[in-house]
């Protein structure tokens, strides 16, 4: 079962951010949730205090209800069949959903995970009228840069639990105190516990105008920003908000179309970076059917993600397995804890249908204005099994590309897949904008 352990004694019982929910080991049976009931899920609490900007400590919480629920859901599991002699290439492979299924109803522990989440200091605060939780762990260091790092989809601010630790207190990992950062990992609107925008509109730009105005808020006026997916596009756009604040952009998916005004895009790259380039062209179009697909119905989609546990992990790991450098086998490169914890914090909190939207926003909500060129310094990580990978001319036309890393591995979620790899180059990068 969905082990269910008390939540720890420290945690202060006026921080606890859902009450009427006891903590504790549950059996689910038929009558744990009544038939007539509406489906539970965690719901936000509001802003009690007074103070529209104040910023609240937040602690995670998931009621006993909503995993009773989806053990009785997990239960009641019916899988699609399998052509004989297929793996992963009709999509989710059926073998490994039912093996993950089986360990997400028998053996994951959600309170454990629960309890890495709450080692973090998070907090929630309004901008623009949503509640935004973020972490915000300080470095014990004096200097420390501020840094914003920033999630996409399908993954969640759990994404960066392995390089929150060497990024706030390096010397604790082997570093140097002269690379700590004071960081921030903020979950998109939309996205795990913060609030879902109940307007249109809420396409990247206005996203990152959203995380400018947190930083603003926690009293950081020089500060960097990190991202991958949709993170990676949220912080380029708060660069081009903010150039007098935002000292350097780093990302781990780079997106950079060929040159205005070149006739021949492939004039002065080198050979093999136009080869890769073009063989992750090819893969992607194989791939992009979740985008369209999120980018033109996300209502439709999101009424069976929401409501069935094993479509919504199907439709999550096969991004994760198809995107990472793991080979045939998804664990090379996650664990089955890992990929249920970022799967559960879409379930828990009902926000696999307002995540997807930004895929709609993105392609019919106009931007106020091109982002573009990014004069502020940007630094490239790039992962060979990244999505797609342009040629580095392409992102320099683009962008002010002062720092270029060709991993020796890794894909798409490199903070969960190659967290020192990507610390490294991290404070690689930042050591020249300090």
């Amino acid at each position: 079962m969905i082990r269910t352990s008390s939540i720890p004694s420290y945690i202060p019982l006026l921080l606890i951010t859902t009450v009427g929910c006891g903590i504790g080991p549950s059996t689910p049976d038929d009558s744990s949730v009544p038939a007539s009931a509406p489906p539970p899920i965690m719901e936000a609490e509001p802003n009690n205090t007074g103070d529209p900007e104040a910023i609240r400590p937040f602690v995670i919480n998931v009621p006993d209800a909503v995993l009773d629920d989806l053990q009785n859901r997990l239960a009641r599991t019916r899988l699609p069949d399998q052509l004989p002699g297929t793996a992963w290439d009709y999509g989710t492979n059926r073998d490994y959903l039912e093996e993950l299924l089986d360990y997400w109803q028998h053996d994951f522990d959600w309170r454990a995970q629960e309890q890495m989440l709450n080692a973090f200091d998070q907090f929630k605060t309004t901008i623009d009228g949503l509640d935004v939780h973020f972490i915000h762990q300080r470095s014990p260091h004096e200097n420390a840069l501020p840094l914003i790092i920033t999630h996409g989809w399908p993954g969640s601010f759990m994404e960066f639990h392995k390089i929150i630790g060497p990024l706030t207190d390096p010397t604790a990992y082997g570093g140097s105190a002269d690379d700590a950062f004071h960081v921030v990992a903020a979950s998109i609107p939309g996205y795990g516990f913060s609030d879902k925008p109940i307007t249109r509109g809420y396409n990247p730009e206005r996203m990152a105008s959203i995380m400018g105005k947190l930083m603003e808020r926690l009293g950081y006026d020089r500060y960097g920003t990190q991202g991958g997916d949709w993170g990676s596009i949220i912080s380029r756009w708060q660069a081009s908000q903010h150039p007098d604040r935002v000292v350097g952009v780093h990302i781990n998916m780079v997106t950079a179309p060929p040159p205005e005004g070149v006739d021949d895009p492939s004039a002065g790259v080198p050979a093999e970076e136009m080869a890769r380039t073009l063989a992750r062209q090819e893969f992607f179009a194989d791939e992009r059917g979740y985008s369209n697909l999120q980018g033109t119905k996300p209502q439709t989609l999101g009424f069976g993600l929401n409501d069935s546990p094993a479509g919504l992990a199907a439709w999550i790991v096969e991004k994760f397995m198809t995107w990472c450098d793991c080979g045939d086998n998804v664990e090379n490169g996650f664990t089955k804890d890992e990929l249920l914890t970022n799967v559960t914090l879409y379930w828990a909190t009902g926000t696999i249908t307002s995540s997807t939207r930004i895929y709609y926003e993105s392609r019919y909500t106009p931007s106020s204005r091109p982002i573009g060129y990014i004069e502020t310094p940007v630094g490239c990580a790039i992962f060979p099994h990244e999505i797609f990978i342009p040629p580095r001319a392409w992102a320099e036309a683009a962008y002010n590309v002062t720092h270029w890393t060709e991993m020796p591995r890794g894909g798409h979620f490199a903070a969960l897949e190659q967290p020192e790899l990507l610390t490294e180059d991290i404070r690689a990068f930042f050591r020249t904008v300090r």
